[in-house]
C-alpha cells in the first residue's frame, strides 16, 4: 500500500494468477484493515499530535474530501468494477511510472511544516482521484503530486502516509458496507491477513522513510516499466 508501484493492481494480479475469487473482497477488507493500523500505529505520536497541529489535521481532512466523493461515486455506481482489468493496469503502470519519474527530477523548496497549504493538499487531495484506477498507486499519484509541488522526498512520502489514513478506512467502511448481510466468519484466513499486512506495512513505512532520506524513486519507476511491459506483451501478443 504505502510503496508507489499500487497495491490493487497486485492484488488483482494475483487474484487473477492463482484464480482467488472466493472471499476476496473480506481478504482486501483484511489486508487494507492491517495496513490502517500499521499506519497509526507508526505515526501514533504525530497523530497524537494532530491535536496541537490543528492545520495539519484540517489539511489532511480537505485532501481527503476528492478521493472520498469520487470513490463513492464510483462505488455506488459500480463504475469501479470495470476499472478492475488488465489494459487498464498495464498502460497506468507504465504511463504514471513515466510520470512519477519526472515529478522525482524537480528541485527542492518546500517542506510539510512551512509551505503546506489548502492549494498545495487540494492540488495533491485531487491527484489522488486518479487512485481509484488500478495501477495509478495512491502512494504513487500522492507523492508524485507533492514532487511537482516541489516537495522534498521525505516530507511527500510523510503526506502520502498521512493521506493514506482516510483512504485506507474508507476502503475498509466500503468493503464492510458490501458484506454487511453476509455472514463474518473470523478464520485463521482472515487473521493471518490482518497481521501479515500490519507487519508488513510497518516494515515498509519504516524503511522507506530512511530510503526516501538518501535514495531517488528511480528503482520503483523501473519496477513499473518492467511489470507495465510485461503486462502489455501478455495483453496484446
Amino acid at each position: 500500500e504505502f510503496l508507489p508501484i499500487s497495491s490493487s493492481a497486485h492484488l488483482i494480479l494475483v487474484s487473477n494468477l492463482y484464480d482467488l475469487k472466493a472471499s476476496s473482497l473480506l481478504i482486501d477488507i483484511s489486508l487494507h484493515l492491517g495496513s490502517l493500523l500499521a499506519i497509526i500505529f507508526f505515526f501514533k505520536k504525530d497523530l497524537f499530535n494532530l491535536k496541537h497541529n490543528q492545520k495539519l489535521l484540517k489539511l489532511i481532512i480537505i485532501g481527503s474530501i476528492p478521493l472520498i466523493i469520487f470513490g463513492y461515486i464510483l462505488h455506488s455506481t459500480e463504475l469501479i468494477h470495470f476499472l478492475r482489468n488488465i489494459k487498464i493496469i498495464a498502460w497506468t503502470t507504465l504511463f504514471f511510472g513515466i510520470i512519477l519519474y519526472f515529478a522525482d527530477q524537480r528541485k527542492i523548496d518546500q517542506n510539510i511544516s512551512t509551505n503546506l497549504n489548502i492549494r498545495s493538499i487540494i492540488l495533491i487531495g485531487l491527484f489522488q482521484t486518479f487512485a481509484l484506477i488500478p495501477g495509478v498507486s495512491r502512494a504513487g499519484i500522492t507523492m508524485t503530486a507533492a514532487r511537482f509541488l516541489r516537495f522534498n522526498r521525505v516530507d511527500s512520502g510523510k503526506i502520502s502516509f498521512l493521506l493514506s489514513i482516510p483512504a485506507l478506512a474508507g476502503a475498509s467502511f466500503l468493503g464492510l458496507k458490501d458484506i454487511q448481510n453476509e455472514t463474518l466468519e473470523i478464520n485463521l484466513l482472515i487473521i493471518v491477513a490482518i497481521v501479515l499486512s500490519f507487519l508488513f506495512s510497518y516494515i515498509t513505512v519504516k524503511f522507506f522513510l530512511n530510503y526516501l532520506n538518501r535514495f531517488s524513486l528511480s528503482i520503483f519507476v523501473i519496477y513499473r516499466l518492467i511489470i507495465g511491459s510485461i503486462l502489455i506483451l501478455i495483453v496484446y501478443f
